[in-house]
């Protein structure tokens, strides 16, 4: 991925960006390539993912971390303070249509900004979400692994987690 100071170096030459093959070109840049360099200038995380993502354009103030093949975000409808959702660059509707390593990747990411956010948000533990498919309640079409910070009192009774999503069977332990 270009960094900033590789992206005004390209454009002060007059070279062009080919977005899809990433590769640089010699030549005038044509208008939309001359906007969106100068908004990839402005904003270089809202590249991080291709136009399709239905997570694009990020905000470069949502973004926590970065890798080859994952970015981290905060979530714009957060369930508590911190809440973040960690996607691959490559977009598919489940994990599982990503190569083994891109899964691998993932689940990389998501320790990481697990550790990320006990620093920032000093929370009392974290439920680790991923819904995949919309019969398991997903509603946007790109893989994503949900970390969600918890915070002792945020409800009266944590116990069983996930299983409220069938809260006729949440109660086990009764």
């Amino acid at each position: 991925m270009l960094n900033e100071s590789q992206n005004i170096e390209w454009m002060e030459r007059g070279e062009t960006f080919d977005w899809k093959t990433e590769k640089l070109r010699g030549g005038k840049m044509d208008k939309l390539t001359e906007n969106r360099a100068m908004n990839f200038r402005l904003h270089p995380s809202s590249f991080i993912l291709s136009d399709s993502s239905p997570f694009a354009p990020l905000e470069p103030d949502r973004v926590i971390y970065e890798d080859a093949d994952t970015v981290a975000f905060y979530d714009r409808y957060p369930v508590s303070p911190g809440h973040a959702l960690v996607v691959a660059k490559q977009g598919t509707a489940s994990l599982y249509d990503l190569p083994a390593e891109t899964q691998a990747a993932l689940w990389r990411a998501v320790a990481t900004v697990r550790n990320l956010l006990q620093q920032r948000h000093q929370p009392d533990a974290f439920n680790i979400g991923l819904n995949d498919g919309s019969a398991a309640g997903q509603t946007i079409a790109h893989a994503h692994i949900h970390v969600i910070p918890r915070y002792t009192g945020d409800q009266a009774d944590p116990r069983g987690g996930v299983r409220w999503i069938f809260p006729d069977k949440a109660r086990y332990w009764e």
